[in-house]
This record gives C-alpha cells, structure tokens and sequence, in this order.
C-alpha cells in the first residue's frame, strides 16, 4: 500500500479533507500562482506555457483522483503514466525542487491539517523524484 493509499484508507479521503473539488482546485490555483510569482521557480515555469490555465485543469483533475475524488484525469486521458508524459522536458534536480518548493508552500498555506500536510508533501516528494530525467538544470 502506498502512502498516499494508506492515508485514503482513513475516513474521509484526502479529497474530502481538502474540502473537495473546491478544495483541491484552490491548491492547484495557489500553486500556479506561486510558481509564476517567484523568482526562484524560474526553470520550473520556464517548461510550462505562458498561459497556465491548461497546465492547472489537467493537474486538477490529476489530483481530484489522486486525492480519492473523481478519477477526471484517467477518464479524459487514460493511466497518467506520469514519467512517460514528463520525458520530453528536461527535469533536473532544479526543476524537481522549484516544484516542491511550489506546492509546499501552497500546501502550507492551503492544509491545515499538519499530519496531511507532511504526508502529502512526502509523497509529492517521490513523485517529483521519480520525475527526474537528466541532470541539466541540476541545482547549484
């Protein structure tokens, strides 16, 4: 069982203690926010689009499912084989870590439940790991 499993097998699911698909969307919008604000998250933003209204619906319905809510994204695009949709841009420690640094904050400031917090950035942690493809743009 994985962690984020572990923690939707207690009652209610993520999803719901995040406060649903209002919930989520609000992380997901603090998120990108964050990410276009600071400056520190520069090669992180460079790899998306100028707009990120895109990039913010598909990771809300990515989460939506990830949080044990509504499955949107396997529904529109199949198994998000996240590694795979992730290999053309070039993801190095640096990006990997303006990301974190991203959704911590959001995290913190949207999760007021600490143990969910850690729990999630955590598990964002290994995803944002696994993500990793090349050591361009490695931290300095």
């Amino acid at each position: 069982m994985t962690e984020l499993s572990a923690v939707q097998a207690t009652s209610p699911a993520p999803y719901e203690r995040l406060g649903g698909a209002d919930g989520v969307r609000q992380l997901v919008q603090r998120f990108y926010s964050l990410m276009d604000e600071l400056p520190e998250a520069h090669r992180v933003r460079s790899l998306h689009p100028q707009d990120l209204q895109g990039s913010a619906e598909r990771l809300y319905e990515y989460l939506s499912g990830w949080f044990g809510g509504p499955d949107l994204y396997v529904r529109k695009y199949g198994h998000p084989r996240l590694r795979m949709r992730h290999s053309p841009y070039a993801v190095g420690a640096a990006q990997r870590d303006e990301w974190m640094l991203c959704m911590s904050m959001a995290l913190a400031e949207q999760v007021l439940d600490e143990a969910l917090r850690a729990h999630l950035i955590r598990t964002f942690g290994q995803i944002a790991d696994h993500l990793v493809n090349t050591e361009t743009g490695a931290a300095i």
